[in-house]
């Protein structure tokens, strides 16, 4: 005879869901989901190509939140079932069955909690992520990969669509710079956490025997602005340059001048892209990526200026947000959450959700 006894567990689950459903506003999903599946259902949706996507992607997000929040109910109701069939049974088969799905819940629960805190005005767009090797010279190239690796296996581990724009190859290994797109629900809220400075600690597989090197890689996340543009940027203000796209050591991986790049001539801003077939496509990809940007800095800089109006300005915890050190010891820690793990191969395989969960909740804090 079994005695498995789940109550508490599930009675803080449907508690913590209770008070997510408030949040969500389920009428209100519901309602923008009814409203977009008009748009798409619309037969001249598809002449405009970039709209139709914007307006399915969209569709998609909502449909996926609100079929994870309604599946939540139902599956509670199936783990206590199954919990009261383990024990007349005396299964230790469906025992193990419901110990798994309670984890999986308080994982699912979990995830959507946290989303709740995602409450900024770009929150729910697309995140372009730029990836830049620092100071470590072929380490920090190597890094900056192992970077780029690791939230493309994040993306991948959660079924979401990542698609690289850009990367430009360092010489002996690793890569300069890198920018990519993962579009899934709330990507740029949950991911705006990660921007800042890496820093990785190890034994060098380039120098010296023996000799530990730190380097660093900085990353940048940004959300990515519908086609429309929520801000103008005139022609003249912008420099063109045309190029072959190239793969790593620099060999050309395309016969024409496809790859674009883009300079903001008032800012400095510069955006590289290649990932499309032509030129045409490329330009118009790393516009939107740049008035992402230049929207970006106009409003850190009037959120600067409303500071410093107000006498409010206060130093920063410092430039590095990460540490990642395999020598002497195994650990990966983030300096302002304090939350750290000692597996650093788990992390770099796209383990990231405890991390960005801690800093979602650390933001919050200092929010409030």
């Amino acid at each position: 005879m079994l005695d498995l006894d789940l109550t508490q567990e599930i009675a803080a689950l449907r508690s913590t869901f209770r008070d997510i459903r408030a949040v969500v506003d389920v009428d209100a999903l519901e309602a923008e989901i009814a409203r977009l599946s008009g748009e798409a259902g619309a037969p001249d949706l598809w002449d405009d190509t970039e709209k139709a996507q914007q307006v399915t992607s969209a569709l998609s997000h909502r449909q996926s939140e609100l079929a994870r929040v309604k599946s939540i109910d139902s599956r509670l109701d199936d783990l206590e079932v199954l919990v009261e069939l383990a024990n007349e049974m005396g299964d230790e088969e469906s025992a193990a069955e419901a110990r798994t799905e309670l984890a999986a819940l308080q994982q699912t629960i979990g995830d959507l909690e946290v989303q709740t805190l995602l409450d900024g005005e770009w929150d729910d767009r697309p995140a372009v992520i730029t990836i830049r090797a620092g100071a470590g010279g072929v380490d920090a190239a190597d890094f900056a990969e192992m970077l780029m690796r690791m939230y493309l296996r994040w993306a991948e581990q959660h079924g979401y669509k990542a698609t690289v724009m850009d990367t430009s190859y360092a010489e002996e290994a690793g890569i300069k710079s890198a920018t990519f797109e993962i579009d899934a629900p709330y990507a740029f809220g949950t991911l705006s956490v990660e921007a800042g400075t890496h820093r990785l600690v190890r034994m060098s597989p380039f120098g010296a025997a023996g000799k530990r090197q730190t380097s660093f890689a900085a990353v940048e996340v940004i959300p990515l602005m519908e086609e429309a543009g929520e801000i103008d940027v005139p022609e003249s203000d912008i420099r063109v340059d045309v190029f072959r796209s190239s793969g790593p050591g620099g060999q050309s991986v395309n016969t024409t001048d496809s790859a674009v790049r883009l300079t903001h001539l008032p800012t400095g801003i510069v955006v590289s892209m290649q990932n499309e077939k032509s030129q045409i496509q490329n330009r118009a990809a790393a516009m939107r990526v740049l008035q992402s940007r230049l929207l970006l800095l106009q409003k850190e800089q009037e959120a600067a200026q409303k500071k410093e109006m107000a006498g409010n300005i206060t130093a920063s915890w410092g430039d590095q947000m990460r540490s990642y050190v395999l020598a002497p010891y195994q650990m990966v820690k983030d300096l302002r959450t304090e939350y750290e793990v000692g597996n650093p191969s788990q992390v770099f395989d796209g383990d990231l959700d405890g991390f960005i969960a801690a800093g979602i909740k650390w933001r919050k804090r200092k929010q409030d």
